[in-house]
């Protein structure tokens, strides 16, 4: 069986401000080209299929016109939700969908319900495991803690629970949305800590013959056959070096699992660029970023006027500028950016109790907070 895995659409998502769909639009032509090309089964997505909970008209009208071409093709398809889409939502109406080949998983109630998929060799079981908001699930299976590894560690066991009960020599593969131990994460996936920790451990999944990742947005092996596809579209400058696309994933008769990258169409390359502004601008080794999206930091002492305007007289697509200047004191201390990078919602907020009063938050006051941050997060992921 031929399986296309992809995941982390992100469909509606701009790029600081420069709308995307067209891009993402051309991502699905290639998708669909794909498919039929190297005549895949299954199309697999593993999460973060819109950019947000309540999407706009246009990203749901493309996440349709996808879904109605892959049927088109004759493929399968077999989705999740993930930490960026409304689990309720995305559950409505999946019986009637199911029935046209494509099925979307999006409650964790039917975690432990594989669709079901032959092919010559026979039956291989798809489970779809949902992105698991911990405060939520662990009421509903009465976890002894809330944390991802004991949600996603229940879940398996559902897993292979299932899997037992099928005929010898059932072929298996895991969807599943997460933050697994040892991946490089980028810049623009959403923090999912829970009382700071957001990992899973890669043999959590041990038992099934492939395991189709999402969430980060970096193409990445995990060991064996666990493997993250990574978006098809750079959403954020950290992202530069990162080569999109998709995993095109055979399966044989016997499970054993052999997986080829298929790259995806750059719609506008992207480039972070550092120097002084007239190096920028005077220094042909700059030119060829010339039609790229470009994020640029000034080094100059003091701050050039009108830095922007000028930029984007040689670089039309500058969309963020940055300032470091050379030479500054000692004890000026790291950008803004610097210090929040990779510290979780709840420790910026702790943060801010002590910068604005002078003390750290209290156990209590830390315990409140959390809980607060954690009912946000199962209140989106009931919308």
């Amino acid at each position: 069986m031929r399986l296309l895995h992809t995941s982390d659409w992100h469909l509606g998502r701009s790029f600081h401000r420069e709308n995307l769909l067209d891009a993402q639009a051309a991502f699905v032509d290639h998708l669909i080209e794909t498919v039929r090309a190297e005549h895949v089964d299954v199309v697999v997505v593993a999460g973060d299929l819109y950019d947000r909970a309540l999407p706009p008209v246009d990203a749901v009208r493309l996440f349709g016109e996808a879904l109605r071409r892959i049927h088109a093709t004759g493929a399968r398809a077999v989705l999740i939700s993930g930490n960026h889409d409304s689990m309720v939502r995305l559950a409505y109406a999946t019986e009637l969908i199911d029935a046209s080949g494509v099925h979307l998983r999006s409650s964790a109630e039917r975690v432990g319900e594989p669709v079901i998929i032959d092919d010559a060799h026979g039956p291989v079981a798809f489970y779809g495991i949902p992105y698991l908001e911990p405060e939520i699930v662990r009421h509903l299976w009465r976890l002894p803690e809330r944390s991802h590894a004991a949600a996603l560690g229940h879940a398996m066991d559902l897993v292979r629970a299932d899997l037992a009960t099928r005929p010898a020599g059932t072929r298996s593969v895991v969807l599943s949305h997460a933050f697994v131990s040892g991946g490089e994460p980028s810049d623009s996936e959403r923090d999912i800590s829970v009382g700071g920790a957001a990992h899973v451990p890669a043999g959590v999944f041990a038992g099934v013959d492939y395991v189709a990742l999402g969430h980060l947005h970096g193409r990445q092996g995990m060991g064996g056959t666990v493997r993250y596809s990574g978006s098809p579209l750079a959403y954020s400058f950290s992202e530069e070096h990162h080569v999109k696309g998709c995993w095109l994933v055979d399966i044989d008769a016997a499970g054993a699992v052999t997986a080829e990258f298929v790259e995806a169409p750059v719609p506008r390359p992207i480039a972070r660029l550092r120097g002084t502004l007239d190096a920028l601008l005077g220094e042909d080794r700059w030119e060829t970023y010339t039609d790229h999206w470009v994020q640029v930091t000034l080094t100059d002492p003091v701050r050039p006027a009108a830095p922007m305007e000028r930029l984007r007289a040689r670089f039309p697509h500058a969309l963020h500028l940055e300032f470091a200047p050379e030479g500054v004191r000692p004890d000026d201390g790291p950008r803004w950016a610097e210090r929040v990078a990779e510290r979780s919602e709840i420790e910026l907020a702790l943060d801010f109790v002590d910068w604005s009063r002078g003390s750290a938050a209290t156990p209590e006051e830390r315990g409140l907070l959390q809980r607060a941050f954690e009912a946000v997060r199962a209140q989106e992921a009931a919308r």
